[in-house]
């Protein structure tokens, strides 16, 4: 497959109209076994986007990160430099018949991050797909403004590892078969429901995926549903990674990255308070239908590689999307052509997800 890439163009000015942004301390990170508490936001971070042959340059960091088959559908990726303890990680399958992409496992390999993928089609058979992987890991203090968090969670809600922004302890709670509660007490929002969110699976055996199913804001701080599936669409227990972004990266970082961006189709689209561009403020990204379960989404003055795109689904039902190709920079616009969606057959379908552009710079 063959990316397109566009020349792209600084954009002009941070969303506040340029005034420089206070720096705060948000508290001290809640960090998982062996982590430190004492490193800035983040202390390590990687994503690649892997095109079925090389790493594609504009969407990978560190340049030198690598991509290995390892077996129909399974892929070893190397993050150079950024062993860490505890973090979490993502990924997005890329392809135009329906599949998804889980993580197998991850974790420090010498001084380099390793991360496990494996990609499946429809009824839960490996199969080779390109796909997008994000993995990041934090403690510390966070500076700026905006909110994050993430957990890497055991099917019991057992946390592996987790960071908070406020300097509060998440949790995990099962409430049933496939679900859980999450809590990030201490990322306060305005609410109803503000903010963006990425779930994965993760899974070394059996074939798994999740998603959001529903989450509220609140001056207390976030409260989010977690439904995870397996092939047959049943509700599994595994383990999964979740992170929450409100006005920050996916990754945590803040300024930089200056570009940066996420929405909510839920559908149709959620408030502006879902909807964020760096650049522009709050509601300016746009979505149009490219037909059932496919949906073009633009973030306006983002387009400034490298950069990573992630999706996840949203809403209660097993449904799953992805990536039908690869995003494009179109002068300073980044465009995603297109999300695809589909039922857990396979069918092509109209349902909630969330997206989330970040760049290094």
């Amino acid at each position: 497959m063959i990316t397109e890439r566009l020349r792209s163009l600084a954009a002009r000015r941070w969303w506040a109209g340029g005034a420089a942004l206070a720096i705060l301390a948000a508290g001290l990170a809640v960090a998982g076994p062996g982590g430190s508490a004492q490193a800035a936001v983040p202390d390590r971070f990687g994503f690649v986007l892997w095109d079925g042959s090389t790493p594609v340059a504009s969407g990978t960091s560190p340049a030198a990160t690598t991509v290995t088959v390892i077996g129909v559908g399974r892929y070893q990726v190397i993050f150079p430099g950024q062993a860490a303890a505890g973090g979490v990680a993502h990924v997005t399958a890329i392809n135009n018949a329906p599949h998804w992409c889980q993580v197998d496992s991850f974790g420090p390999s010498g001084a380099d991050e390793k991360v496990l993928i494996s990609c499946y089609r429809v009824g839960g058979a490996l199969d080779p797909s390109s796909f997008s992987a994000i993995f990041s890991s934090s403690s510390g203090p966070a500076a700026g403004p905006g909110q994050f968090g993430y957990v890497h969670s055991q099917p019991s809600g057992a946390l592996i590892s987790q960071y908070n922004s406020a300097g509060v302890a998440n949790s995990v709670t099962p409430t049933g078969v496939g679900q859980w509660l999450v809590k990030f007490p201490g990322l306060a929002t305005p609410g109803p429901t503000d903010g963006s969110l990425q779930a994965t699976a993760v899974s070394p055996q059996i074939p798994a995926r999740c998603k959001v199913g529903a989450w509220a804001s609140s001056g207390s701080g976030q409260q989010v549903k977690v439904f995870c599936f397996g092939a047959g669409g049943a509700p599994l227990n595994t383990q999964f990674t979740l992170t929450y972004q409100y006005q920050r990266s996916l990754y945590g970082a803040l300024i930089p990255p200056k570009y940066f961006g996420y929405l909510w189709n839920s559908p149709p689209l959620g408030p502006p308070s879902t909807n964020f561009n760096s650049q522009a403020g709050p509601g300016v990204n746009t979505i149009a239908s490219g037909g059932v379960g496919l949906s073009m989404v633009r973030f306006p003055m983002l387009a400034v590689p490298p950069d990573t795109v992630q999706v996840t689904a949203a809403g209660g039902g097993s449904e799953f999307c992805g990536l039908s190709w690869f995003w494009v920079h179109s002068l300073s616009e980044v465009i995603v052509r297109n999300v695809n969606c589909f039922t857990n057959a396979g069918a092509p379908i109209n349902t909630g997800f969330l997206i989330s552009h970040n760049s290094r710079n």
